[in-house]
């Protein structure tokens, strides 16, 4: 399976592979990293199926007594991005003793990606990053784009920066070891991906989606190879999501609010993502009638996530959405989509339309 590629200016960018972790020490060659010394920053969920795998394999390229890894495990969930988490890993690195060529591998899923890769971002003033992802949404989403940072309590992600790894590696293998539950969030941002950019890849995903859902190895990786090359595309035309690269939040206004006000980690980011976007398809319906709703809810509806606590009120949710990092002087801003395959942002939505797209996918 060829790489797709991020292509950034001044001739900067890179490749994410489709490859076997055993590759690594192979793709790495062609970006000029050492392994004479690197750290590899994990969690509890994914290290002991796959630490051991990477750290002996990168072993046995070098020499066993040439390679020096400091692994980092930390705890699964979304609650790791903190600034606790952080910290570990700065004393850990720091007291381990590091340089300025010392690579740092986020081996996980979007958590340990934005963690970790935050971490790369401010150690040193920055260290070679390269993203090994091994959950469904980190390999078609979080993984591809430079996006790093952690949560603070006043809302998700508002602590950050953008800082782009040298490669990715995503590995198929990995997905079939993710519980049911992370596979379906993560194909939130998948089906997120063909609503926005790329009504053929909706239609195949219609055609396909019990194969998807089933996780058929004859359509996965297809999916998630065209998947991941629209985030490509679109982060190749606006590398600090200055414009274009906005649509990619498309749901996810609704998502962080729903995030916040129920506490991290109740909902995983996909679940949230999924009833993001099915508030924003009403709340595209709103301004354009004649956009394919019952078409693009369908697929979603096919998604199973949690019920949100009748507890949770409409007011409470806008109120989380004050602190949305997407907000500007102009107002709050939404993604919205004129049509299956295209979107657009606006800042122009009343308060009223806001309250009828939570009340479409809040219990009555």
């Amino acid at each position: 399976m060829p790489p797709e590629k991020v292509v950034l200016s001044q001739g900067r960018g890179y490749d994410i592979y489709f490859r076997s972790l055993e590759d690594i020490p192979k793709l790495l060659s062609t970006v000029r990293v050492s392994l004479q010394r690197c750290i590899v920053i994990s969690d509890s969920n994914v290290a002991p199926i796959y630490m051991d795998l990477l750290c002996d394999r990168m072993k046995s390229s070098m020499g066993e007594s040439e390679c020096e890894i400091l692994p980092i495990v930390l705890p699964a969930g979304e609650t790791t991005k903190s600034q606790d988490s952080l910290q570990t890993i700065y004393d850990r690195s720091l007291h381990w003793g590091i340089n300025r060529m010392t690579p740092v591998f986020a081996l996980g899923g979007g958590v340990v990606g934005d963690v970790a890769g935050f971490a790369a971002a401010t150690l040193l003033r920055g260290l070679p990053l390269i993203h090994i992802p091994t959950s469904l949404i980190a390999q078609v989403d979080s993984a591809i784009g430079g996006k790093t940072g952690f949560n603070h309590a006043c809302g998700k992600n508002l602590i950050g920066s953008f800082y782009q790894p040298l490669l990715v590696c995503a590995d198929p293998d990995t997905l079939l070891t993710l519980p049911d539950r992370e596979w379906t969030s993560g194909l939130a941002e998948v089906i997120k991906h063909a609503l926005i950019a790329d009504e053929s890849f909706f239609e195949w995903i219609e055609l396909h989606l019990s194969e998807i859902i089933d996780r058929d190895q004859s359509v996965t990786a297809t999916m998630v190879q065209r998947a991941a090359a629209i985030k490509c595309r679109v982060v190749s035309e606006d590398e600090l999501e200055s414009g274009p690269r906005m649509i990619l939040n498309f749901g996810h206004t609704f998502a962080h609010a729903l995030e916040r006000s129920l506490g991290y980690g109740t909902l995983t980011h996909g679940e949230a993502v999924t009833i993001g976007m099915r508030a924003a398809l009403v709340l595209s319906g709103r301004f354009l009638k004649e956009i394919e709703l019952d078409r693009a809810d369908r697929v979603l509806s096919r998604l199973p996530v949690p019920e949100v606590p009748r507890s949770i009120s409409i007011e409470e949710l806008t109120r989380a959405m004050a602190t949305d990092k997407k907000r500007t002087t102009e107002g709050l801003r939404f993604v919205l989509i004129e049509k299956i395959g295209r979107a657009y942002t606006t800042v122009n939505v009343e308060q009223v339309d806001i309250e009828a797209a939570w009340r479409s996918v809040l219990p009555r």
